[in-house]
């Protein structure tokens, strides 16, 4: 990535952008049959441009150039090194692109340009990338059997995905999405957020620049009565990946079972605590990770660090950390490149987070802020989503385990201990999909990402287990005895 620019050149940029205004569909952008929808800059309440939307007729035609492209091969049966080779073309006209997508997404999203240029931007490109390298890298199997037969399982691309995203990272979801879907071979559908369309609709152009053939990477703006239910209760789509809240992904498990009995894949909420023991070292380092665990991306973020729980005897010292730590942290315009946290999405967002704090002033920026609270308090117990950290005092660390694991949620949980078994042991003891031992973090593009309980449902993005979701097992049972010597139907 290029150094970072001036505020006033973001500005330039974000002023000069050539904005998509419809859906994605077949290879080219069709005005949409549902009505216009205005696409807003959080921190400025400006409208950026109207968007024509898609409607249920819309997700029909989608779903039936989908399957056209599907059954047709060309990119389903296409040679691995073909599909390798245009997926890999579109990742070099992504870092070609790479300044207008992170303007684009900065102003649409109210994410600090910063972090839009050194994390979402190459996250997305290095995530589609490495499942394209895996195309020719995944082999199939043979199975154990005896001298007269021959098992061979294959995985095959599933059909038809229906990939829901949400708006806290709108380009970096489309890739964990779109980077195991298309690589195995399926055609994707996108519904992205109504509030974060443009850079799917953008991806999807440079897609299809890339080589990816009509009907195989479409994208339709709008919301989720008109466009997700649809498409959830579609019969002819094979699978839905989700990442969003629980309560939606509830939906669509229940469209699923009232239609076609499609897959379903969730990533869905979390409460995800940071557990500090009583005998952890180097505080400075554990504040440096709990402060950027819970406020990255304002705290808009499915694995943000939003419960600290912290043993008493190390409450105070760290408390103090946190709190010059979050002296650094700059709030407002997101094309700011010393901007830290930026805008939250929508006034009706703002609302929600101001709620669990008792904050009056408007505005669409909240500043970073810890609550000292009681393990059943709701601001220990829901989902904020917002630039605000729990802090629960615990007297010991069997106690720090036991209220970590006290929640409807398992996404993810760090570990802060000195000592090798006991962190070992606690993060083997947390219910949650991933465990960091003395820092924060996803893992890596290698490592599965998804959750226990309510925070995930049918699989996991991230890492060769992707692919999978996206596949179906067949086995192919060959018979190699000799049709002289008889049938072998005992």
């Amino acid at each position: 990535m290029t150094d970072l620019l001036t505020k006033a050149e973001y500005a330039a940029i974000a002023g000069t952008l050539d904005l998509p205004r419809s859906p994605f569909v077949d290879g080219k952008y069709r005005r949409g049959s549902g009505p216009m929808m205005a696409t807003t800059n959080p921190a400025t309440g400006e409208e950026i441009t109207q968007i024509s939307t898609a409607d249920a007729k819309d997700v029909d035609l989608a779903v039936l150039k989908a399957r056209e492209a599907f059954d047709q091969g060309h990119w389903s049966k296409m040679d691995p090194d073909a599909r390798k080779d245009v997926l890999i073309r579109l990742c070099k006209l992504i870092t070609r692109n790479r300044r207008e997508l992170a303007v684009m997404e900065s102003v649409e999203s109210g994410k600090p340009i910063l972090d839009c240029e050194t994390i979402d931007l190459p996250e997305t490109i290095h995530c589609i990338k490495w499942h394209a390298e895996a195309i020719d890298k995944i082999y199939d199997q043979t199975a154990p059997t005896g001298d007269g037969a021959l098992a061979v399982i294959l995985r095959e691309p599933i059909g038809v995905v229906a990939a829901i995203l949400p708006w806290n990272f709108p380009l970096m979801m489309l890739a964990w999405k779109i980077g195991p879907a298309l690589a195995a071979g399926c055609s994707v559908i996108v519904k992205p957020a109504e509030q974060t369309s443009l850079t799917a609709l953008r991806l999807a152009e440079l897609a299809h620049e890339a080589g990816v053939p009509r009907g195989v990477l479409q994208v339709l703006p709008g919301d989720g009565p008109t466009v997700g239910e649809p498409l959830g209760r579609h019969m002819d789509i094979d699978l839905v990946t989700f990442t969003g809240s629980t309560e939606t992904g509830r939906r669509f498990l229940r469209y699923a079972a009232d239609s076609n009995l499609k897959k379903v894949v969730l990533e869905c909420g979390g409460k995800n605590p940071a557990v500090v023991f009583d005998d952890a070292e180097n505080l400075d380092h554990v504040a440096e990770h709990v402060v950027h665990a819970a406020f990255w991306n304002a705290g808009q973020n499915c694995s943000a660090t939003s419960r600290l729980i912290v043993h008493t005897s190390v409450k105070p010292a760290l408390m103090e950390k946190i709190e010059a730590r979050l002296r650094d942290w700059k709030v407002g315009d997101p094309l700011d490149p010393a901007t830290h946290i930026g805008a939250l999405i929508d006034a009706e967002h703002c609302a929600k987070v101001r709620s669990f704090l008792d904050l009056k002033e408007d505005g669409p920026f909240v500043a970073p802020v810890f609550v000292e609270v009681k393990a059943d308090d709701a601001r220990a117990r829901d989902e904020i989503f917002g630039p605000v950290l729990s802090v629960i005092e615990v007297a010991s660390n069997d106690e720090a385990v036991q209220v970590a694991n006290d929640t409807a949620y398992g996404l993810a949980a760090s570990v802060f201990s000195a000592g090798g078994r006991s962190a070992i042991r606690a993060a083997r003891d947390i219910k949650a999909g991933t465990v960091t031992v003395n820092c924060y973090g996803e893992g890596n593009i290698a490592t599965p990402f998804g959750g226990y309980k309510q925070s995930g449902f049918g699989g996991r993005d991230n890492g060769i287990h992707a692919h999978d979701q996206y596949t179906e097992l067949k086995t192919i049972w060959i018979d190699l005895t000799d049709p002289a010597d008889g049938d072998n139907l005992a």
